[in-house]
């Protein structure tokens, strides 16, 4: 083959698209600072976000009454007879209010930290499904404050926290938790991320079962302390399985590089 033919193979050929790889540290040492730099960064994010939606209040709790209204036209909105089968039972309102407290972030940081330890080829794809959730829920968050189910004066609900645990308050102080941040849940649609992650990294059945167990348990607990919508943990299950689908998109797409990148 000619130089010249060689040039017109090259500028006829199609152009195909690419990422560029950014490696990551290759020490366990310094891919953990990396990863938690990563978490702190994601955290600071959050709280400016939060400081951006304060004192809209009433657009958050006028948000809240257009989703009731939108639950309703659905026929789905059920949420304060749900909470009234378990306000008068003792056992009940303390067990889903610890589900909803212990269940969500010390089970997701376990999580991490056992993939990070056990399975870290696939640590990097969970981190970016959480993170692309995240990201998406930060958009919810800045362009759709809505109160949860709790904060809406007249609506019948109860805070059942509020009332019979400090434990979450302590764990999250008011002050450094986006109060109206209800749409989409975040709490449901990370629990189904671990879920998704217990089912694919492990073998055992009683992993197996707690991944499809704790997802469950947490839709219930999100609406039975009347910290979320209906239809907000079906968003958020929505944000996480399009989160997933995007992580394990971008995996295969650098699976064939050598090493790990960013976005791996």
């Amino acid at each position: 083959m000619t130089k010249e033919t060689k040039a017109l193979a090259l500028a006829t050929r199609p152009r195909t698209w690419t990422l560029p790889r950014l490696p990551l540290p290759e020490g366990r040492l310094t891919r953990l600072a990396f990863e938690i730099f990563v978490l702190l960064f994601a955290l600071l994010l959050y709280h400016l976000v939060r400081g951006a939606v304060n004192g809209r209040v009433e657009e958050a709790i006028g948000n809240a009454h257009g989703l009731i209204v939108f639950e309703q036209w659905l026929g789905i909105f059920w949420e304060v007879q749900l909470q009234g089968l378990i306000t008068g039972n003792t056992f009940l309102v303390n067990f889903f209010n610890n589900v909803y407290i212990w269940g969500h972030l010390p089970v997701v940081g376990a999580l991490a930290i056992w993939i990070f330890v056990f399975r870290r080829e696939c640590f990097a794809r969970y981190r970016n499904a959480f993170l692309i959730s995240g990201a998406i829920g930060l958009i919810f968050f800045i362009t759709l404050p809505v109160a949860p189910p709790r904060l809406v004066p007249g609506a019948g609900f109860v805070d059942t926290i509020t009332l019979t645990s400090n434990a979450y308050r302590v764990l999250q102080p008011p002050v450094f938790v986006n109060q109206y941040a209800a749409l989409p849940s975040l709490h449901f649609g990370w629990n189904l991320l671990v879920g998704i992650a217990l089912f694919q990294t492990t073998r055992t059945w009683y992993a197996r079962a707690f991944g499809l167990l704790m997802p469950l348990m947490m839709f219930a607990a999100v609406v039975l302390t009347a910290n979320h919508y209906i239809i907000d943990a079906i968003v958020g299950g929505i944000i996480a399985m399009a989160a997933i689908w995007l992580a394990t998109m971008l995996h295969r797409h650098f699976e064939r590089t050598r090493g790990h990148g960013v976005l791996v």
